[in-house]
């Protein structure tokens, strides 16, 4: 089904060390809204869904795990070069005890991720319009993000999230008003 590029789908630089920032990020890795609830959600909504659908959900869910491949990767260069010291001060002890440096699905606040993140109703437009919802939250989140930061380099990548999920937020509504207009579709058999 997939064709892995060893690369990402958008460059992601970062200008300096900052696990304080990692840890915010955590928020886009392993939180309720973050890339890989939204990546999980879509991939099992594909199969209750109309077959004139199923292709855009496997779209935005492939793209979403690559958004979780970037934030994976912002999250490890920021805290590649970080001492323990600078861990502790972030907020990151913790995590360090549990895990060292290595990643690990969990939030900002560093609860571990949930399979209850993960919604799907079996109701096509239901279930639609909780993707636009996830889509708009993470949009949220990446500009909370944004503005939580000062370096542009790490900027630059969280707006080109950001962005892509006001696409799939268009894309997940287009999606609702194709289903309507089938359901007022008279059916004669």
């Amino acid at each position: 089904m997939w064709v892995y590029e060893k690369k990402l789908q958008y460059p992601v630089r970062v200008s300096r060390c900052d696990p304080h920032m990692a840890k915010l990020l955590m928020e886009q890795y392993g939180g309720a809204d973050g890339e890989l609830a939204a990546a999980l959600r879509y991939m099992n909504q594909r199969y209750t869904i109309p077959d004139k659908i199923i292709g855009l959900l496997n779209d935005i869910a492939t793209e979403e795990f690559s958004h979780l491949e970037m934030i994976a990767t912002m999250i490890y260069k920021l805290t590649k070069d970080a001492t323990i010291e600078q861990l502790e001060k972030a907020g990151l002890d913790a995590h360090y005890v549990n895990h060292d440096k290595a990643l690990f699905y969990s939030n900002a606040a560093g609860v571990p991720f949930t399979a209850t993140y993960i919604q799907a109703k079996g109701d096509p437009i239901a279930d639609l319009y909780e993707d636009i919802a996830a889509e708009e939250k993470a949009r949220a989140t990446y500009q909370w993000l944004i503005d939580l930061t000062d370096d542009v380099d790490l900027q630059d990548s969280l707006k080109f999230l950001r962005e892509r999920e006001i696409v799939h937020s268009l894309r997940f509504r287009e999606a609702v008003e194709i289903l309507k207009d089938d359901r007022e579709t008279k059916k004669i058999f």
